[in-house]
């Protein structure tokens, strides 16, 4: 479909997108509204229980990152799958999706069961944030193998363009979550007050529910065929194909979240004042990013079914306008940020220091925010979606491991220079890289179709 000089995006791609944006922007917001209440609530227990459910919070977030890849790694093929309409193999790539996963969660619990104190001291040694976080992973274990089961299925659905089933399920088990943080860390209703142990164990409770109700659906959906045989029966090429073209997702996630876990071991070795401070700033940018990483997940999906149709032509041009509207999105967050920053630090109790530092990092996270969420879409969405998702692992991973945790390293540990001087370094990360992106994606030979026929 050609365009003229006055066309900004073709007839029907702005309610294309949207109707799958809208539904993840809501999940993305529930989220970010559950981390913020566990803040807020944490906040006003102590400093020390803010600032050990942060760093506890980094096997989460490592986790998080695994899903995110895996994620990423099953939207590419799904996707595609789903615009050529072969549920069967869909499937298939469900329980590679699931074989992986369940791998990770299940090693996060059993470490954050058996020896929580151990898993801690990789992220502080100070004393009352190691023995306070150990409660909290000891608590939370379970949610982490639960999720390993719910998180690639609702990925798969995503990809199916499923997008408003985990908007539901989200909408039911995080706001279940926040209700039960209220109870236990308060000790409402006649309990006891938990307080760090209580938001874990609220953490635990919801993640059941959301696995339960993932395999009540699991039951009911005519996407993908259903049994053992029908997911694990996975022919030797769908691996293949998985390995070349979405394994290098998942492996560059789980590269690029090592390396930002890095950086919090930094602030962690940095003091409480930090740590406290950017508890609160990036559970403030994941408010304002949602509408950017939602912009991010819903192009793959919106141009992978596109390239799985052979409308080659029609994702590209798609492709140009996402990258528009993902700017757009970047500098309205930024704006956004820039007016709440004022009120951000009355709703949490912190120290004067902490304060002095989350006004600062909130005007840096203005500015970050907007790159973070351009090399998203064109990194995380519009080369893997495309086919081309190993251009995106190597940019990754040489920019993080070869500038950003060694400029951390070094400005922290051998120049000793001040946090909030680290802390600027460390935000630098995404405009290193941004230059590389912009030129590959200017090549247009990140776009292919990987599908083909299984028995």
């Amino acid at each position: 479909m050609s365009r003229t000089r006055k066309e900004t995006f073709r007839p029907g791609f702005t309610h294309e997108l949207f109707v799958l944006v809208l539904p993840i922007v809501i999940q993305n917001l529930i989220v970010s509204s559950v981390s913020m209440a566990d803040v807020v609530m944490l906040g006003r227990v102590s400093q020390t229980a803010l600032s050990a459910s942060s760093l506890a919070g980094q096997v989460q977030f490592l986790l998080n990152i695994v899903y995110f890849g895996l994620n990423s790694a099953i939207t590419i093929m799904a996707a595609q799958y789903w615009g050529k309409g072969d549920g069967k193999t869909i499937a298939r790539i469900f329980g590679i999706g699931l074989v992986i996963c369940m791998a990770f969660s299940t090693l996060a619990t059993v470490l954050a069961f058996v020896c929580p104190v151990h898993v801690m001291r990789i992220w502080t040694n100070v004393p009352e944030l190691a023995k306070a976080g150990s409660h909290y992973l000891r608590f939370v274990a379970l949610s982490y193998f639960f999720a390993g089961i719910s998180q690639p299925y609702l990925a798969v659905m995503k990809s199916c363009e499923r997008v408003k089933l985990s908007t539901v399920i989200s909408a039911v088990t995080l706001l279940i979550n926040v209700l039960l943080n209220a109870v236990f860390i308060f000790g409402l209703l006649g309990l006891p007050a938990m307080g760090i142990e209580g938001a874990a164990l609220a953490t635990s409770i919801s993640r059941g529910i959301e696995l339960l109700i993932c395999a009540v659906d699991y039951m009911r959906q005519r996407i993908m065929p259903r049994g053992l045989a029908a997911t694990f029966r996975i022919p030797r090429a769908l691996v293949r194909d998985f390995c070349v073209y979405s394994l290098p997702a998942f492996i560059n996630d789980a590269m690029w979240g090592l390396a930002f876990n890095i950086n919090s071991i930094i602030m962690g070795h940095l003091g409480s004042d930090i740590v406290a401070a950017n508890s609160v700033v990036t559970v403030a940018r994941d408010l304002v990013t949602t509408v950017g990483f939602g912009i991010s997940s819903a192009s793959s999906i919106l141009l992978g079914k596109e390239i799985g149709e052979g409308e080659l032509g029609t994702a590209k041009s798609d492709a140009a306008s996402v990258l528009r509207v993902a700017l757009y999105a970047g500098v309205i967050g930024g704006l956004i940020l820039l007016a709440i920053s004022p009120i951000v630090p009355n709703f949490v109790k912190i120290s004067t220091a902490a304060r002095r530092y989350l006004h600062v990092m909130l005007l840096i996270n203005t500015v970050y925010q907007c790159g973070q969420i351009i090399n998203t879409v064109l990194i995380s969405s519009l080369f893997r979606c495309g086919g081309d998702s190993k251009y995106g692992m190597k940019l990754d991973i040489i920019c993080m491991w070869c500038y950003a945790v060694p400029l951390g390293l070094i400005s922290a540990f051998v120049l000793k220079l001040p946090p909030l001087i680290v802390y600027t370094f460390m935000c630098t990360d995404e405009f290193a890289k941004m230059p590389f992106a912009l030129r590959h994606y200017k090549k247009g030979n990140w776009i292919r179709n990987l599908t083909r026929e299984f028995d």
